[in-house]
């Protein structure tokens, strides 16, 4: 699967575009124009250039131009939330050159520099720009402007903002492996509640068991198990949040073979037993 060329429109004719998500097809992707996504409702596996990583809700993360991603969102048998995410974008030029070469603009050079690697923000960042974020959905003129200003002043102000992509990555990347780990990706969204034997993914990869595993550890930074379990888990923290279900349904909707295992594996990633993780959102 090729990362796919997106034409984003501007219904206003402008070179900023905001609006709520609702799609749900994840498809790997790119384009010119720098994009803003903050995730408000949902949780999944994200994906940008050579970065893999769960994401869940409040995350927001700001990816600049010709840089392939998708979202991958978790769906077994119930529909997505409504308006469960807000994307920006922006075209580089409609900044100007001469804007961003004032003095004033040292510290939004250095972000749009950085977001060629993709940058997460911390949740309370997401929470600050929120407010900014909903109002350039409806606002116009120079409301938008100054609603996607104080956006950026709050991405320019995060300490606490991480690079996505390794320090390596190039655009020009092999549109094999991107097929091959994006085929793998998608195959674990869709049966992660499932049993998913080694033969059985390597198989989805075309590769042998052996040369699956080392290939998934090099492409993803854990192995197969490992990331499998990881996965599971972050579903099961969105349902102890989330909905009133008994730990072991949520075991069993996650796709752990036995209680036990699921709180094993639920301590090893969170620290806490699911039911005391559950037991700070009550």
């Amino acid at each position: 699967m090729v990362a796919e060329l997106e034409k984003i429109l501007y219904d206003d004719g402008g070179g900023f575009r905001a609006a709520y998500i609702n799609d749900t097809s994840g498809f790997w992707h790119f384009h010119p124009e720098y994009e803003l996504v903050l995730n408000i409702k949902s949780n999944g596996t994200r994906i940008v250039g050579d970065s893999v990583e769960l994401f869940d809700r409040y995350d927001m993360v700001l990816i600049g131009g010709n840089v392939p991603h998708c979202w991958n969102y978790y769906k077994q048998n119930i529909t997505m939330p409504e308006n469960h995410g807000i994307v920006v974008n922006f075209k580089l030029e409609s900044l100007g050159d001469s804007l961003l070469a004032q003095h004033e603009m040292h510290g939004l050079r250095q972000l749009l520099s950085e977001a060629e690697r993709g940058i997460a923000f911390p949740i309370e960042d997401s929470m600050l720009a929120e407010k900014h974020l909903v109002q350039m959905i409806s606002s116009k003129g120079i409301d938008k402007m100054i609603d996607f200003f104080n956006v950026i002043k709050i991405l320019c102000s995060s300490i606490k903002r991480a690079p996505l992509c390794s320090e390596n990555y190039k655009l020009a990347y092999d549109e094999r492996g991107n097929k091959r780990m994006s085929d793998v990706y998608t195959y674990i969204r869709e049966n992660y509640f499932r049993t998913i034997p080694l033969e059985k993914i390597a198989k989805v990869a075309k590769m042998s068991p052996f040369a699956f595993s080392r290939y998934f550890k090099k492409n993803s930074g854990a192995g197969f198990i490992e990331y499998l379990n990881r996965v599971r888990t972050n579903k099961a923290c969105y349902l102890l949040r989330e909905t009133e279900y008994q730990v072991h349904e949520i075991a069993m909707e996650c796709g752990f073979a036995s209680i036990s295992n699921f709180n094993k594996q639920f301590r090893k990633a969170e620290g806490i037993s699911p039911r005391d993780f559950r037991a700070q959102f009550k």
